[in-house]
């Protein structure tokens, strides 16, 4: 059976038939690629062009392949895969695609040293410079050259993928693989017809998955894992700078380019530089079907608030401050078994869904990039804009498949979105009444307008928001409420319709203690099944469990400078009081044990973990009960001072 998808590093394809004839070493061209494009550039979070306009990119993919093309050459025919590929490219333009970018593979059927025993498919174990730079000069940069004659602009990704399983833990410092890495841009980065060519970007590595962090141990997450990512990756940027070449450079995360957060701290050095992201169904919590095979994703049902939640701690951290490009996504119904890596549906805006709460959540961003992962040229180029049957839909015509939703967003992206009728109403989503929040919990605001031609818009990205006080909620972002600090404020959401037409709305929000005792903010499973009673503040934890409080923006208590907790009964299950900085609960809190008494005070500037580190009072995202289980946890009250 086809497998019309290639996205993560279990995936192997056969080993290819026929082995070339030894490559001579090609002369370089002297003649650098012509760009007709206009000059992109990294300022700040965004990508921006000479006029400092904004910038977000939507594109596809290629790869070089005949596995991937319909085996339509074979024996490294070079002419054959130009001929091949470049009528794709023309049939997916006249097919009416939208495109203005390419992720291209350079695919390791051409630097695969075939008289080597087949090892897994990488692309390093086997790799071949001399076959690389021959078909470097050969078939990639001529492809560039063509796509960029197209109006497209080329992001180079390297042969394979990052090293993960079967024999390996991950990515470490130092190994084979950054070896590889560093060889394969200094390459390209030295090429005449590549340097410096603004049309033409650098995805430094696909997917790397764990990576061996300064404490010794493999990871995704966490300090020690980025202190080394920062490193392994500069020196490739370093390499590529050092070679004169300033092309934009994207970089990937770990845990199959979805963990970004340490980037924040460990932060890559230099200019044009953006982070390539991969986002599947059941990724950061967003909807899906059917697990996507990595074990970083689940089914879910979190509709989007789920889904921003997660997109905002693992990538919203780099987000803040330079451009994303996400490098690869798609989605359709599980029907479609072979037709996509991830299944799940396109949904609506702010309910069920994947596809329109990804684009939602990358517009409201404002400086995402994003493309349709395919492998199936032949498949765009056969699209057609004609409405399927319900009940009798197919793949390329089933809105809850990307391909008709994509081919319909990409146009819009590129025309301008078109409003025929008046502005009527402006409503959020989701919002009956007044508002309360938690102190440090987030809420984000879905702004839909409706206009006299009955049609509907999320226009959240268009609106302007603001908060009477941002001492107690502040605007973060768009349509992101935080709550601050205990008090009462307004917020107000403006919009005016491209129509004509404005229309505005209030919301008064009042934001509560960030130790609120109710079910809806406090909870008993955080780790391990628990439960909690609102009426007489009683919390039984599962076996060694913790129930407690999230902050999903972090808790900022630094204004404070005690915080005492009492119980209203003796301690039976070693209750102690653990306060996290970091965002996952599996890393080291500080810890307050009751013991026999039942008040502990917390000196929130004098925190510590086991190990002795400080504990940051400015960005508490887990606070709680940890215990041994099965008793009752009777908390009587929480004071700040």
């Amino acid at each position: 059976m086809f497998c019309g998808v290639w996205a993560c590093s279990d995936d192997q394809m056969p080993a290819e038939e026929g082995t070339p004839d030894t490559p001579e070493v090609p002369g370089e061209p002297d003649t650098p690629v012509e760009n007709i494009l206009p000059v992109l550039r990294v300022e700040g979070r965004y990508l921006k062009n000479e006029q400092g306009e904004i910038v977000n990119l939507h594109g596809f993919t290629q790869t070089y392949s005949p596995f991937f093309n319909n085996n339509a050459w074979d024996n490294y025919d070079v002419q054959a895969c130009l001929d091949y590929n470049q009528s794709m490219v023309d049939g997916i333009l006249d097919a009416g695609w939208r495109f203005n970018f390419v992720r291209m593979h350079l695919d390791p059927y051409w630097s695969d040293d075939t008289a080597l025993p087949y090892v897994r498919y990488e692309g390093h174990e086997r790799f071949s410079e001399l076959r690389f730079r021959k078909y470097l000069d050969e078939l990639f940069v001529p492809m560039a050259e063509y796509f960029i004659s197209k109006g497209m602009y080329v992001v180079m990704r390297p042969p394979g993928v990052c090293p993960n399983g079967d024999g390996y833990q991950g990515i470490e410092l130092g190994d084979t693989y950054q070896e590889f890495l560093l060889k394969v841009w200094d390459i390209v980065s030295q090429h005449s017809k590549i340097k410096n060519n603004s049309g033409i970007m650098f995805e430094l590595a696909n997917e790397p998955v764990n990576i061996k962090g300064t404490d010794g141990n493999w990871g995704s997450t966490g300090d020690a894992c980025f202190a080394n990512m920062k490193l392994y990756f500069q020196a490739i940027v370093d390499k590529i700078r050092g070679n004169g070449s300033q092309n934009i450079i994207w970089v990937p995360g770990l845990a199959y380019q979805s963990s970004y957060a340490g980037y924040a701290t460990h932060r890559i050095e230099g200019e044009n530089i953006g982070f390539a992201v991969h986002c599947y169904p059941g990724w950061y919590g967003s909807d899906a079907e059917e697990d996507s095979g990595e074990g970083i994703g689940t089914m879910s049902g979190g509709g989007y608030e789920a889904f921003q939640r997660g997109w905002d701690a693992q990538v919203g951290p780099v987000a803040a401050f330079a451009p994303i490009m996400v490098t690869e996504i798609d989605w359709a119904p599980k029907k479609y078994t072979d037709m996509t890596w991830g299944k799940s549906i396109t949904g609506v805006a702010g309910g069920a869904g994947f596809g329109a709460n990804f684009k939602y959540i990358a517009d409201n961003s404002g400086n995402v990039s994003w493309l349709f992962f395919t492998t199936r040229s032949d498949l765009l180029a056969a699209f057609q804009d004609v409405p399927g049957e319900p009940g009798n839909y197919t793949f390329l015509n089933d809105p809850e498949a990307c391909p008709w939703a994509m081919y319909h967003w990409f146009k819009e992206y590129a025309e301008g979105v078109v409003i025929n009728g008046e502005l009527e109403r402006l409503e959020l989503m989701d919002l009956a009444g007044d508002l309360s929040m938690q102190m440090g919990d987030v809420n984000y605001l879905k702004v839909k307008a409706g206009f006299s031609d009955g049609s509907e818009r999320m226009v959240t990205a268009d609106a302007v928001i603001a908060s009477s006080d941002e001492s107690v909620v502040k605007v973060e972002q768009t349509g992101k409420l935080v709550a601050v600090s205990e008090g009462e404020a307004v917020v107000t959401v403006a919009y005016t319709s491209p129509s004509g037409g404005s229309k505005e709305l209030t919301l008064n929000v009042t934001v509560l203690s960030p130790f609120t005792l109710t079910a809806d903010a406090f909870n008993p499973s955080i780790w391990e099944e628990g439960t909690f009673d609102e009426e007489t503040r009683t919390l039984v934890t599962g076996m060694y469990g913790f129930g407690g409080w999230e902050y999903a923006n972090g808790l900022d208590l630094s204004a404070f400078q005690t915080l005492t907790v009492e119980l209203g009964n003796d301690n039976e299950c070693g209750v102690s009081f653990r306060l996290f900085d970091k965002t996952s609960y599996w890393t080291e809190p500080a810890i307050y044990d009751f013991g026999s008494s039942r008040k502990v005070v917390v000196n929130l500037h004098q925190m510590k973990d086991a190990n002795g580190e400080s504990i940051s009072p400015e960005h508490l995202y887990i606070i709680g009960f940890w215990s041994t289980g099965g008793k009752p946890i009777v908390i009587k009250q929480i004071t700040l001072q």
